[in-house]
Formats: C-alpha cells, sequence, structure tokens
C-alpha cells in the first residue's frame, strides 16, 4: 500500500528536518508509539547520519515490535526509513522538506504492507486516516517546538 502526501507548514525546512529525525522522542507525541530503542547510531561527519530503531506500538488490540534502518541526509532535508524485521513484508518512507515561500513543503511517501492479510486488511480500512493522524502529530510537535504560527 503506498500513500503519498505533500502539505506546507509554516515551519522551517531545518527545524521539520530536526523534529522527523528525533526518532527517540517519538514516544513523546505519537500516541500509538509506546516506546523507541535505538542502536547502531552513525555519523559520517558529512551530513549523514542515522540509527537502527525498534519501535513499539499499540493500537488497541495489536501490538508489535518492528525494526528499522533511518537515515538523516542534513544537505537534501531527507529522512528514510527501510523496514529490518518486524510484523510487515514491506515499509519504506521517506520525508523530504523543501523550502517554499514563508515555510516548508513536506513530502512524505510511505509504502507497506503486513504479513498477515487480517492486519493488512484493518490497515486498508484506516489507511488514509492513520496518515493523517500521523502528520498531525508532527504537526502538533511543531507547534509546541516552535510556536503556533501566526
Amino acid at each position: 500500500m503506498r500513500h503519498h502526501v505533500e502539505k506546507t507548514l509554516p515551519y522551517a525546512p531545518d527545524q521539520l528536518f530536526q523534529l522527523v529525525g528525533d526518532i527517540d522522542s517519538y514516544p513523546e507525541f505519537v500516541p500509538w508509539v509506546t516506546g523507541m530503542r535505538t542502536w547502531n547510531r552513525v555519523d559520517d561527519g558529512a551530513g549523514v547520519s542515522g540509527a537502527d530503531a525498534e519501535a513499539q506500538i499499540g493500537f488497541s488490540f495489536l501490538k508489535e515490535r518492528f525494526s528499522t534502518r533511518v537515515r538523516r541526509y542534513a544537505g537534501e532535508r531527507l529522512v528514510t526509513v527501510r523496514l529490518l524485521s518486524g510484523p510487515f513484508r514491506t515499509l519504506d518512507n521517506s520525508w523530504r522538506f523543501l523550502p517554499d515561500g514563508e515555510g516548508t513543503r513536506v513530502v512524505f511517501d510511505i509504502d507497506f504492507a503486513f504479513k498477515t492479510r487480517l492486519l493488512d486488511g484493518l490497515l486498508q480500512a484506516n489507511f488514509d486516516h492513520a496518515v493523517s493522524r500521523l502528520m498531525g502529530c508532527f504537526e502538533d510537535r511543531a507547534a509546541q517546538l516552535y510556536g503556533r504560527p501566526a
């Protein structure tokens, strides 16, 4: 299942790049991320950094863990996430932050599918809502960290 979202937000590209790249903080503002553990941190000194991360997620009856490789490309203001292990058959997403007038055009692409048909069916029924809610979590966090736009 693929989804593409573009939205302009009234914050600087570097602010939003930093916010999305701070994966350790996700449990503080993404309600269904109940825990995060990171390891294998990298920083090549030339603007590429990241870590491997295990997220614990919980939605009512569903509780899972999955691991990803997160890379932050500062020069491109790009954050990529690739599946390492977990209940997904595939999971790839990227966030790109482009200057746009007084703010930033956020480009979010996600492609994922669960290994089981039951979970995949549940996801398909709620996918648009889940992506919208995820974007809302990041918007709310940006307002908390950087102030509400006038």
